[in-house]
């Protein structure tokens, strides 16, 4: 199958198609015509390689862990224990940026708690920051 084919199967743009070809993830057979061809085996990659990304994964991991992965008529899974150490890195660089999110949304919540309500702030000029020239406390 031509890759507009392949897009329409995975619902995965042409460009992003490429994209995977460009980082290594596909590696689509060529016509002597120059166009790139697909099989359904491409199709299943695709869709191993977004359910990769939506893990989290990079695709230079994924590039990585791709060919150690099969499907096991369920979902992707891991054909070997070798791979666990990297996917135990990746679930730590998550739980590190989900921790960061946290604190960030509990500063936002500190900030929310300590605005005023709205009828108590005297509208939109109230918010404007004092001018140059005025003191504290006037």
């Amino acid at each position: 199958m031509r890759i507009g084919n392949l897009s329409r199967r995975t619902g995965v743009s042409q460009r992003l198609l490429r994209y995977y070809e460009e980082q290594g993830l596909l590696k689509p057979r060529r016509r002597s015509s120059g166009y790139r061809e697909y099989d359904e085996e491409d199709v299943r990659t695709v869709r191993s390689i977004r359910t990769l990304l939506g893990a989290g994964l990079g695709t230079r991991t994924i590039a990585e862990l791709l060919p150690c992965m099969v499907h096991d008529g369920q979902g992707l899974a891991p054909a070997c224990s070798g791979m666990m150490s990297d996917l135990r890195r990746e679930r730590e660089r998550i739980d590190s940026a989900l921790a960061d999110l946290m604190a960030a949304r509990a500063a936002l919540d500190t900030l929310i708690a300590a605005t005023p309500p709205p009828a108590a702030d005297g509208g939109p000029d109230a918010c404007r920051a004092a001018t140059p020239g005025e003191t504290a406390g006037r």
